[in-house]
């Protein structure tokens, strides 16, 4: 009885040092991993745009196709921090999450007239969209590829919906208000903090665009 109980015990103690193990590897470790390489998608980008033409973003007149997997602009968000900034990538599967932001591939081109739709994690592998619930209307969400700054402002959000809703990421979003074609921008993350039986969602319009060589838009000086 005592071997039992001994034994017992120590599957105990096991098991529950595992457990703590995976904790701290989902709280803790998973964000070191993902900001080293969103930091190093971020490089890549800068490194790539500033080896001119050999490797210079997509222009409007010539557009370059998004990669799956691969980085194509930054986004920053100033409610969201004056030092948040993350990677944009083209593809929503998991792998591609845990190295940024996740573009909707189907949805419009950065800039271009119909949804530009990225998803991003609430928590774990880097927390990007930990504070989504801070967003509000006005806000601005700014991106460059590159070439140019693009300015969008929030107009909607953050509205809460279920997964299967997938008409938060149409051309013109029915519950977005918006009822003609525009440049539209959607932001999408996984609600309540630690689940994912819900969504969160916000809804931009493209307000403003200007060359990277005149400098940061106003909305990322203020």
């Amino acid at each position: 009885m005592r071997v039992i109980v001994r034994t017992v015990s120590e599957l105990c103690i096991t098991v529950g040092t595992l457990i703590v193990l995976f904790v701290v590897y989902v709280l803790f470790w998973t964000g070191v991993e993902a900001d080293g390489v969103m930091s190093d998608q971020i490089d890549q980008l800068h490194q790539q745009w500033s080896r001119g033409s050999g490797g210079a973003a997509p222009s409007a007149a010539d557009p370059a196709a998004y990669h799956y997997g691969r980085p194509f602009a930054i986004m920053y968000v100033p409610r969201l921090g004056s030092t948040w900034n993350k990677p944009v990538l083209e593809g929503t599967g998991t792998d591609v999450l845990k190295k940024g932001l996740a573009h909707y591939t189907g949805t419009a081109r950065l800039g271009q007239e119909g949804n530009f739709a990225v998803a991003g994690h609430r928590r774990t592998y880097g927390d990007p969209f930990k504070d989504f619930p801070r967003l509000r209307s006005g806000d601005a969400v700014v991106l460059t590829d590159g070439t140019t700054w693009f300015t969008y402002r929030i107009d909607k959000g953050p509205y809460k919906t279920v997964p299967t809703d997938v008409e938060v990421i149409d051309a013109v979003p029915r519950k977005s208000g918006y009822t003609r074609p525009g440049r539209y921008l959607t932001l999408t993350t996984c609600d309540p903090e630690w689940g994912h039986s819900h969504r969160l969602i916000v809804w931009a319009h493209l307000d403003s665009t200007q060359p990277v060589e005149s400098g940061e838009p106003e909305a990322l000086r203020r």
